[in-house]
């Protein structure tokens, strides 16, 4: 275990160095690098710069951001988990023993990434959904430091983004029997335990895979996009309604994804610290998964 966080922390040192370094180089000049790339001054002038002149695209973003978007996040962030907590009053958790064999699921080098990768994804939610709100709260340095947070983890994602996808994707490609366990909902409504028709991953993992990496590195793209305004203004503009509206999708499963491992499942959160999951949970969960 302490080589495994001795792994992560060496990662993240590495990455922001190499991250410090890359934005200093890369930013404008006309601000002295990273003072401009954070500077709330900036921000003021992109935020000027993409709403307005309703003869193009400037119309629909103004309307879609002041209208629309933040109604649609408060609903996902105030409803999602409210039938979340109702089905966890209904149907419960899932319980299997952690006592005998255990399966080992992951490499020690796949959770630093997962986990890399995971703290830089949920600031970026957190501090994104800041942002959405922050005229509701008066704005403020709280509301620019969640800003340059959401800058600093997007950039941070990439790099283990582009990791987890690559060490992931031979095994996220859709199967007949993903058909099935889309049908039950993974067997997620019942309170009996038999074997559910998946292979290491089940179709909601896959899911989540497909959108957190291809999804999570758009975002990326976008938000690059939107921040350097090195591009026609109209392509700076439907660039920030794809990064909202990706955005909305990944804040869902972003909270389905937590409830599943903090919630749905007892010590599921457990196989992503040690990188085993119990025999038990393996054959009722991943009844078509084999292993040795």
């Amino acid at each position: 275990m302490r080589r495994l966080i001795a792994s992560g922390v060496l990662i993240m040192i590495v990455y922001a160095v190499v991250l410090v370094i890359s934005t200093a180089i890369a930013a404008p000049t006309s601000m002295d690098g990273l003072t401009r790339l954070f500077s709330p001054e900036y921000y003021a002038e992109l935020y000027g710069g993409i709403t307005g002149d309703w003869q193009k695209y400037g119309g629909p973003f103004t309307y879609l951001t002041s209208d629309i978007f933040w109604k649609i996040y408060l609903g996902i962030i105030c409803v999602v988990p409210a039938v979340f907590f109702l089905h966890y009053i209904a149907v419960g958790p899932k319980v299997f023993s952690h006592e005998g064999p255990q399966i080992r699921f992951f490499s020690r080098f796949t959770i630093v990434i997962h986990w890399l990768g995971a703290i830089a994804f949920v600031t970026c939610a957190v501090s994104g959904l800041l942002m959405i709100f922050g005229s509701f709260v008066g704005g403020g340095g709280f509301i620019r430091f969640a800003r340059y947070a959401h800058i600093v983890a997007a950039l941070v994602f990439v790099i283990p983004g582009i990791i987890m996808f690559l060490t992931w994707v031979k095994d996220m490609f859709p199967t007949l029997y993903d058909i099935k366990w889309i049908f039950i909902l993974g067997g997620y409504l019942s309170k009996q335990k038999k074997p559910i028709p998946a292979g290491k991953y089940n179709a909601g993992q896959k899911a989540w895979f497909w959108l957190s990496t291809l999804g999570g590195l758009t975002m990326a793209a976008t938000g690059y996009i939107i921040w350097e305004m090195g591009m026609a203004l109209d392509t700076v503009r439907i660039s920030a309604i794809i990064h909202n509206i990706l955005g909305i999708g990944l804040m869902a499963f972003l909270l389905t994804h937590m409830y599943m491992s903090l919630f749905a499942i007892k010590g599921a959160i457990q196989s992503m610290i040690t990188g085993y999951k119990s025999k038990d949970e393996v054959d009722h969960l991943h009844s078509r998964y084999k292993y040795e």
